[in-house]
């Protein structure tokens, strides 16, 4: 994954649950700091939607582990620039198929470690 992560990353936004464990090794093998992003803001404690570091004016990549349609990457995507963050590259483990085009519609590029059809010709 190191080697798949976009030039000029600033932040890696990890997807809860799945993308944080990601994120956080990927974060330890790059260098690249990251960002733990809530499916929602919380009402109590820090309130915050991104938690970590201020993400406003940084270059993110999402960090997701599985992809299935995108729709909530397009939600925390959109969240993400709402707070004035640059969103233009989501990180996935799996790709199942069906999310790659409606994230491309939102100006979003899709780069998968693997997806379904490579893992079931393993199995």
């Amino acid at each position: 994954l190191k080697t798949m992560v976009p030039p000029g990353t600033q932040a890696l936004a990890a997807l809860e649950m799945g993308g944080i464990p990601i994120a956080t090794a990927l974060s330890l093998v790059t260098g690249i700091p990251c960002v733990f992003v809530r499916k929602e803001a919380k009402e109590y404690g820090t309130c915050k939607f991104a938690e970590g570091m201020e993400i406003e004016g940084l270059k993110l990549c999402i960090i997701e582990d599985v992809i299935t349609t995108g729709g909530q990457v397009l939600l925390s995507a959109a969240d993400l620039r709402s707070m004035n963050a640059t969103v233009s590259d989501v990180l996935c483990v799996i790709d199942r198929g069906g999310g790659e085009e409606k994230l491309k519609s939102a100006g979003l590029k899709m780069h998968a470690l693997f997806n379904m059809a490579e893992l079931k010709a393993h199995l």
